[in-house]
């Protein structure tokens, strides 16, 4: 076996009817070529064999490899983490040990997950509660402005604007100089930064 690279399960069989080239492979993932021969070159991956003409054949557990994969980049593995924890794994001298590193490794995946499910959560009330004001602004027949919007005195349903919506209008005053005629709206041209000379 080459170094650096993580062993997979081999099957009970050895016919070679039954192993999977790239392409098979990538097409059963829904993974392109170039990803899997990204996998195999970080040792996440290892082909069975190759044939006379060099390409490469996979047992069919490859396909439940990348899976496990992709279910890890889902929550937030990068590839170098997941071939730490495939080391981690065979090279514990002892399954109960290797299964209690797993465990604690998904515990703490489990609290992130859910501490991110809360977050998304919160985002999706914002975004519904910005969408309902949003809606309202669809049978304007004022034609105002976009500055004329940040003023809007129309009755929208609700006792404050959601986030979403007042975030955008609202402007941090650079300066206690009054500006006449002007409203509290910000231009995206005073936002951008300016670019540097020569940039």
């Amino acid at each position: 076996m080459r170094e650096g690279l993580i062993p997979m399960e081999a099957s009970t069989t050895n016919q070679k009817t039954q192993l999977l080239r790239v392409g098979d492979l990538a097409r059963r993932t829904n993974k392109t070529v170039r990803a899997i021969h990204l996998y195999e070159e970080l040792g996440l991956l290892l082909p069975a064999t190759r044939t006379s003409g060099g390409f490469r054949l996979y047992e069919p557990a490859a396909v439940d490899r990348v899976k496990w994969i992709d279910m890890l980049h889902g929550m937030g593995f990068s590839l170098q983490e997941m071939r730490t924890v495939l080391r981690d794994w065979w090279s514990s001298q002892l399954g109960p040990e290797a299964m209690g590193r797993l465990r604690a490794l998904f515990e703490q995946k489990l609290e992130e997950t859910r501490e991110s499910i809360k977050r998304h959560q919160g985002l999706e009330k914002e975004l519904r509660d910005g969408l309902a004001y949003l809606q309202t602004c669809g049978g304007c027949g004022t034609n105002e402005s976009v500055v004329g919007c940040v003023h809007c005195g129309v009755d929208h349903g609700v006792n404050h604007e959601p986030v979403l919506v007042s975030g955008l209008k609202s402007s941090v005053e650079r300066s206690s100089r009054p500006r006449s005629n002007r409203s509290s709206f910000v231009p995206l041209s005073e936002v951008e930064r300016p670019r540097e000379a020569g940039a």
